[in-house]
């Protein structure tokens, strides 16, 4: 992001409102800060808290939260009686009232507004309008300052009275949004600090320079994302574990063990990433919940989740088995730390716990004439590229739920746009021949170590992946 600063300070505004009407909410979705406590309970804030917006070390906005009105009635009738300069009215009130714990609200949440800070009205439009409502705004209308009203239904499925507070917040404010801050988009993110801007000419030199700063940031998250995803695929497709095994009776045992293990370290890969891609998105204190629905509730190898994203019958005919087929493993017969090369694929056999060679066999089994002295027992590389295109497929789901987990929500999610498709199949099926055999070549280089082959190919992957990842945040 540019150095340069279009304004002395970063563009300041203050969430107002009655009681338990959303503006913490508001705040914190605005803010993309899930540290901003949100209670079902009125009048939880007292006093004025304030959450600035930084991108690479440098504030770009600043949101309030203010306590909610509690004597707008009387707030008002002393305004309107107000015989001073008009510019003053605000911070006389503040000086006449600040002793007075009747109105302790009131003078803590119009103090931004005496700094200058712009108003953003917070109402909630699952309710019918009430006279206290139209006595708050006529407050602010007073103030001659820059303001918009917010319409945030708290209940999204009752818009009964949504018309009739447009038609109420026309009269007293600049500008109109209907803004659900608990399923916000980045989009509409966006297009509210676009509303903003339309308030003030002397705010839009400002405000651009924000909506430019916060799409540069959201530009570099994606980047950054499909930098997370390349990562843990490059690191999956070339993982193994392997144990030497001298007693044949227990290599059962092993094969299971080194399965368990393997299955083991793919999943804590995906889980360090994934928790990576949410940090990014400024999810940092509260476990973003999963739609109940969603692949990801799935165990990473288990059936449903190949089948949901992808591999056909035959695929999962060969995967049967806890996953044996997709990852592939090797039994190495050696003596002395020679490797005499033979080697016979485990398949299904892993997790089944069924033995592709018989163990007496394998102990009366002689190679040049001397018995076997131990058996090397390898699990990986994964050998079926759908399995790491699934990979990328949960990781891709992952990132669509958390860019409209909204950080003001603290309830169970609903099911993505969607999630209906995401029941069918992956993102990367729709992918177009020569880009899924590319993503093949990737995965065979990978698994051979081949880094000049990889460093070919990869800069492919990452562009189908980043956009993939704009085409989800544009839904």
């Amino acid at each position: 992001m540019e150095e340069a600063h279009l304004t002395d300070r970063a563009p300041v505004f203050a969430i107002l409102g009655h009681p338990n009407e959303g503006k913490s909410s508001v705040v914190a979705t605005l803010a993309e800060d899930d540290s901003v406590r949100i209670s079902p309970t009125p009048g939880e804030t007292l006093k004025c808290l304030e959450y600035p917006v930084s991108i690479d070390g440098v504030e770009v906005i600043r949101f309030i939260d203010t306590p909610g009105f509690q004597q707008p009635r009387h707030t008002l009738a002393w305004m309107q009686n107000f015989e001073g300069p008009e510019a003053n009215c605000i911070s006389e009130f503040i000086r006449t009232h600040q002793n007075n714990p009747d109105f302790s609200h009131e003078c803590e949440l119009l103090g931004p507004v005496a700094d200058g800070a712009g108003i953003i009205f917070v109402a909630d439009g699952s309710r019918p309008v009430r006279q206290t409502d139209a006595v708050e705004m006529e407050i602010l209308r007073l103030t001659a300052l820059p303001r918009l009203v917010v319409i945030n239904p708290k209940d999204e499925s009752d818009l009964t009275y949504l018309a009739d507070w447009k038609a109420h917040a026309r009269k007293y404010f600049n500008t109109i949004r209907i803004f659900d801050a608990q399923r916000a988009t980045y989009a509409e993110r966006i297009e509210l600090l676009e509303s903003l801007k339309m308030i003030d000419p002397d705010w839009q030199a400002a405000l651009t320079y924000v909506i430019d700063a916060f799409k540069q940031d959201w530009h570099q998250r994606i980047a950054e994302t499909a930098n997370i995803i390349m990562g843990l695929v490059e690191t999956a497709a070339g993982h193994l574990v392997k144990k030497t095994c001298r007693d044949f009776s227990r290599m059962d045992q092993v094969k299971r063990e080194l399965a368990e293990k393997y299955r083991a370290d793919i999943q804590h890969m995906e889980q360090a990433a994934h928790k990576r891609i949410r940090k990014r998105f400024k999810h940092n204190i509260f476990n973003l919940e999963l739609p109940p629905r969603s692949i990801l509730n799935e165990d990473l190898f288990s059936s449903r989740t190949w089948k949901v994203l992808g591999l056909n019958r035959w695929q999962l005919a060969t995967a049967a088995g806890a996953g044996g087929g997709l990852i592939g493993a090797n039994i190495d017969l050696a003596l002395a730390g020679l490797s005499f090369g033979v080697f016979t694929a485990l398949g299904g056999a892993i997790g089944a716990g069924s033995a592709a060679l018989g163990t007496d066999r394998m102990a009366r089994t002689k190679i040049l004439g001397l018995p076997v002295g131990r058996v090397k027992i390898r699990v990986g590389p994964i050998q079926n590229d759908q399995m790491l295109f699934v990979i990328i497929d949960r990781a891709l789901i992952y990132f669509s739920h958390v860019i409209n987990w909204a950080h003001s929500r603290r309830d169970q999610p609903q099911p993505p746009a969607n999630a209906a498709a995401e029941e069918k199949s992956g993102y990367t099926t729709t992918w177009e021949g020569g880009l899924k055999q590319a993503g093949r070549r990737f995965f065979r280089a990978v698994r051979k170590g081949h880094t000049q082959r990889i460093e070919e190919l990869k800069p492919r992957m990452i562009e189908a992946i980043t956009t993939q990842l704009n085409n989800i945040s544009n839904e």
